[in-house]
């Protein structure tokens, strides 16, 4: 039937009958085609009461509603301390669309400075961290602070103490948990940031 047709026509006929490249691509790569999480039946917002910054002034962490908010435990002696260089950069990528990342520094896994300034320095002299840093806190067991303490009791899938540093709690615009990723995940790998585009494309 198709003898005689030249090649390239043969090759357009095919990519046609199969749906063409571009709808495949559609579907199985960008973060347009992928649909917010909803948050877990029983959620609630972790942003509530205030914490101290790491310059030492009182935050109303409220202030933070209506952004696509990253929560990262982080400690500046650690394995996974070069993660606070692609914090940076997601949060310099997606910061005017909305979203911002929080890192609450915490000696809980014995790897973080004991002075606040100590802590602030390291992270802007070595990784140009310009994102929201929280005074030393405590984020596993009694001691927690109220946002990881909030984060532990949110419905299991979600909810749940960090393991290590850099556990990463992505929180919706209403400051609700949707996501959670342990600390050997990088924070500007794709499955990460397709879920905060996504979450940013969310209408309001």
């Amino acid at each position: 039937m198709h003898r005689g047709l030249p090649l390239l026509l043969l090759v357009c006929l095919v990519l046609a009958a199969c749906g063409g490249t571009q709808q495949r691509d559609a579907k199985v790569g960008g973060s347009a085609a992928l649909t917010a999480p909803q948050p877990p039946a029983g959620a609630s917002s972790v942003l509530t009461g205030s914490m101290q910054s790491v310059e030492g002034s009182p935050v109303a962490l409220d202030s933070y509603l209506g952004k696509v908010v990253l929560v990262v435990n982080t400690a500046s002696r650690c394995g996974y301390t070069s993660q606070y260089g692609d914090l940076q950069k997601i949060y310099e990528r997606y910061g005017d669309q909305g979203f911002v990342v929080l890192g609450f520094p915490s000696n809980d896994f014995q790897q973080e400075y004991a002075d606040d300034g100590e802590i602030k320095t390291f992270c802007s002299t070595n990784f140009g961290v310009t994102f929201p840093l929280f005074s030393r806190t405590s984020v596993v067991g009694p001691s927690a602070n109220p946002v990881f303490a909030a984060l532990a009791a949110e419905p299991d899938g979600i909810g749940a103490p960090p393991e290590w540093n850099f556990t990463k709690y992505l929180l919706d615009q209403n400051g609700v948990p949707v996501a959670r990723w342990p600390s050997n995940m990088d924070p500007a790998a794709p499955s990460v940031t397709n879920v905060i585009e996504a979450l940013l494309a969310k209408p309001a």
